[in-house]
């Protein structure tokens, strides 16, 4: 079968999309784009193309197997996927301790390393067995990172090994599991993922069938922050200004205007009825107000990226932020934890703060017409959309506001197409 195969290596995040010949989204695969790029678009791309076979064996068999059952074969794969990169992880951790720590602690260390990843692999197990709704990122780092620190504060001192030990053995380490060029193949993990739910037979031949499928891509273009670094001719390259206009269109045909928000920099999109983009604006001189600031807070606060909105949305009394400066932000932070000010309601006035800077970007572009479609990784950050739906309401009065649950791929989505147009025109 032949493919487009569209690829958005952003600063924080590398997106890919797999689409067929009838234009329909075959599969998706992100990563972080850390330092390097190279494997970042490498992994992203391969991602996509599991989740594509995923897709082929849901043609198949959701008739008959039912998508519960399809479902819970892709949580085990993800499992699966998991528990290679934990023993990666741990090999790493090991091998830097035997290097950099001192033999007194060799022996606690051991164990307590022994008993952090075995709770690690023991919650991991149980979240696959509970069938959990409970939304996770979709990044190794921040999904075992958070268990990581927790259990490491709870076990280091009684077994005589510091939490800062633990912790810096993890952030040197996470590093390079993450660009080591990670086992993503489909074959590679779907047989124990099979074994989990029991090999029953009708999804078992459609997973053989799968497996052999022969995906070809025809056509691959390369956009984003990045896009100098992949390996394309530059007749295979896209701006991020046009495949962001034509994903949005894609997603939401009927709109006008696209508010971007990645990693680095802001993007304030009109197009016309074709997905074609008549005026942008850019901030790109620094990531002040981008998916990077938020990191860097997220960072400053221990928590994980996602769950920032989340705790955002709890405010009562939104703290007015006067810099969405990354420079500054730190200083800023914790000067206003130190006047007393709670957490949930700093971080509300720096999701305004954030979408702030992003409505005069959209003013300079345009304005804001209906419809209008938000997109980027901030675009799931619930904080983020409830301040960008209340600004919009006071400077424009009522809009459509579309955000797809997809909303980090619309410019791999964009990518993908321009792809397709090359490949099945």
């Amino acid at each position: 079968m032949k493919c487009a195969v569209g690829i958005d290596l952003g600063s924080t995040t590398t997106k890919a999309v797999i689409l067929d010949e009838e234009q329909r989204v075959l599969g998706r695969g992100i990563t972080n784009s850390r330092s390097n790029y190279d494997l970042a678009a490498e992994l992203a791309r391969t991602e996509a193309f599991v989740a594509a076979r995923f897709a082929l064996l849901r043609r198949e068999v959701e008739a008959t197997a039912g998508p519960e059952l399809l479902a819970r074969l892709l949580r085990a794969f993800r499992l699966e996927q998991n528990l290679a990169q934990l023993e990666r992880l741990r090999f790493h951790i090991r091998a830097e301790a035997s290097r950099s720590v001192a033999a007194r602690l060799a022996s606690p260390l051991s164990d307590a390393l022994s008993l952090l990843f075995g709770r690690i692999v023991e919650e991991e197990e149980e979240f696959f067995r509970s069938n959990s709704l409970t939304v996770r990122s979709d990044f190794f780092r921040d999904a075992i990172g958070s268990a990581y620190v927790r259990i490491a504060e709870e076990i280091g001192r009684p077994a005589g090994v510091s939490f800062d030990l633990l912790v810096g053995l993890y952030d040197k380490c996470i590093l390079l599991v993450e660009n080591e060029p990670l086992e993503l193949g489909f074959e590679e993990h779907i047989g124990k993922a099979l074994e989990r739910i029991g090999n029953p037979a009708a999804v078992k031949r459609a997973v053989e069938a799968a497996v052999v499928a022969d995906l070809q891509a025809a056509s691959t273009v390369g956009t984003g922050y990045g896009r100098a670094r992949l390996p394309f001719p530059k007749e295979q390259i896209r701006s991020e200004i046009l495949c962001h206009g034509l994903g949005a269109h894609a997603l939401f045909p009927n709109t006008r205007t696209v508010l971007d928000i990645g990693g680095q920099d802001t993007k304030a999109i009109q197009v016309d009825g074709n997905g074609i983009v008549t005026s942008f604006q850019m901030n790109d001189r620094c990531a002040a107000g981008c998916g990077r600031y938020l990191g860097y807070i997220a960072d400053e606060m221990n928590l994980g990226l996602h769950e920032l909105g989340p705790l955002a949305e709890t405010s009562r009394r939104p703290v007015k932020i006067n810099s969405t400066c990354t420079v500054f932000a730190g200083a800023e932070l914790r000067e206003r934890l130190g006047l007393g000010e709670k957490r949930e309601d700093i971080l509300a006035g720096l999701h305004r703060a954030v979408i702030l800077r992003a409505m005069s970007l959209l003013a300079r572009s345009g304005g804001i017409d209906d419809e209008f479609t938000f997109t980027g990784g901030v675009a799931k950050n619930p904080a983020a959309v409830r301040a960008l739906r209340g600004l919009v309401g006071e400077n424009y009065g009522e809009r459509k506001i579309n955000i797809s649950a997809d909303s980090i791929f619309t410019g791999a989505l964009g990518a993908a197409l321009f792809a397709h147009r090359e490949a099945f025109a």
